[in-house]
């Protein structure tokens, strides 16, 4: 699976991260399916073929040259937000061409060098297969040390860096790297810029939706 497209996102609260101009998301079905007994919802695990192209027509990722459907879970944060709610009530067999702006993609940071910032991306995806998926995690309360319902930038860092050694990796809290990401969630998290991120405000997966 490439790593430039569907970034199987470190943690749930890093789905936050997006920047750049807003825009809308535009769903086009290209091959509808008359008989349809299951759509996709929320938390279900799907099997999807894509390609993936810049606005230039340029491709830069795709599952069917591979031969290998890429599978993940709806709605807790593992793809880009476009996809999220691109791929709501989607039949198996249907085709659709996805149309992301950069706030609902990677931004104004991109993705490697395949992507570049503030990149509309066009996603022709195919469902191949879906079902119901795991119960996702209470992530706020995995990362709610002290379990009074306020996230802090302690509390947020110390996650982040469990969440890496869980995955093998090496997260130094006194990076620049580690440091503009731990900014970055709170930007875009703490509403109220009151320094903590509350449950309401906190967009990762809570329970509060199942």
């Amino acid at each position: 699976m490439s790593s430039i497209v569907l970034n199987l996102l470190l943690v749930a609260v890093a789905t936050v991260c997006v920047f750049g101009q807003d825009g809308e998301l535009k769903v086009e079905v290209t091959f509808p399916v008359e008989k349809c007994d299951r759509k996709t919802k929320k938390h279900d695990l799907v099997t999807m073929h894509y390609v993936g192209k810049l606005e230039n027509g340029s491709q830069f990722d795709s599952s069917m040259e591979r031969n290998q459907p890429f599978q993940f879970q709806l709605g807790i944060g593992q793809v880009i937000k476009g996809w999220e709610d691109g791929l709501l009530d989607m039949c198996p067999g249907e085709k659709r061409r996805l149309t992301i702006p950069p706030n609902l993609a990677y931004g104004d940071k991109g993705a490697g060098d395949a992507i570049p910032p503030d990149s509309t991306l066009i996603f022709d995806v195919e469902l191949v297969h879906t079902t119901d998926g795991p119960v996702p995690p209470n992530v706020f309360k995995q990362i709610d040390a002290d379990n009074d319902e306020t996230l802090t930038q302690e509390e947020v860092s110390k996650y982040l860096i469990q969440q890496a050694l869980e995955h093998g990796q090496q997260q130094d809290e006194n990076s620049e790297e580690h440091k503009t990401m731990i900014q970055t969630i709170f930007d875009h998290e703490d509403k109220d810029k009151d320094g903590v991120i509350s449950k309401d405000e906190f967009s990762g997966p809570k329970h509060d939706e199942l």
